[in-house]
């Protein structure tokens, strides 16, 4: 890259959290769901997008979800509880390349599209304090992949776009961040922390 980067943006879902799909299964097999019903049913823009962009609280949104399972209404309340239970756990060799980042003296800033419910999740994932700064697109009232977000998230950093590296798991976030002027990186496993490290000057 022509202009080295001077901090890093990093995607929390897919990036620093890793999901099991296990006990999601467990609860759908459990209340007798197709497979991927939750996913399917909470990822349904009318009703994702207003959650990731602050205008309805997790709560509300788990609610709407509730609604749309096949179950009656006790029945889904209950197995959409069960499914929230599981929180993903920290990827533990992204932890440790964003300890070093921030141990060279780059700024980290948490980059997700989220909720409310952010700031409990980071205690109960021990990430709470790991990071530089959070950009919570519920706190923004804008999502990824608005450019308006990377420009926010820039300005929270304390960094022109073009020195702060962007790392995502979602090839139209990656794209809507290089349109904002950010060099940005498609992750797809740890296999490329070796280059990332040497991005940021290392290794």
């Amino acid at each position: 890259m022509r202009d080295r980067a001077q901090a890093l943006l990093i995607d929390l879902d897919g990036v620093l959290r890793r999901w099991d799909p296990a006990p999601m299964i467990a609860v759908e097999v459990e209340y007798g769901l197709k497979p991927a019903s939750f996913l399917e049913t909470s990822m349904s823009w009318d009703i994702y997008q207003p959650a990731m962009a602050g205008e309805i609280t997790h709560a509300e949104w788990m609610k709407l979800v509730a609604d749309r399972l096949p179950l009656d209404g006790p029945e889904a309340v209950a197995a959409v509880a069960a499914w929230q239970e599981y929180r993903g756990e920290p990827d533990p060799d992204v932890l440790a390349f964003v300890r070093e980042v921030r141990a060279g003296g780059r700024k980290v800033g948490l980059a997700t599209n989220g909720t409310d419910l952010l700031p409990a999740d980071l205690d109960r994932l021990g990430l709470t304090g790991e990071v530089d700064l959070v950009i919570n697109s519920w706190d923004l009232k804008v999502h990824k992949p608005a450019p308006e977000y990377f420009e926010k998230a820039c300005q929270a950093l304390g960094v022109l776009p073009k020195h702060a590296l962007f790392v995502d798991d979602d090839d139209r976030v990656v794209l809507g961040a290089r349109s904002a002027g950010l060099p940005a990186y498609r992750w797809t496993g740890t296999e490329h922390l070796p280059y990332l490290r040497k991005v940021l000057d290392l290794s």
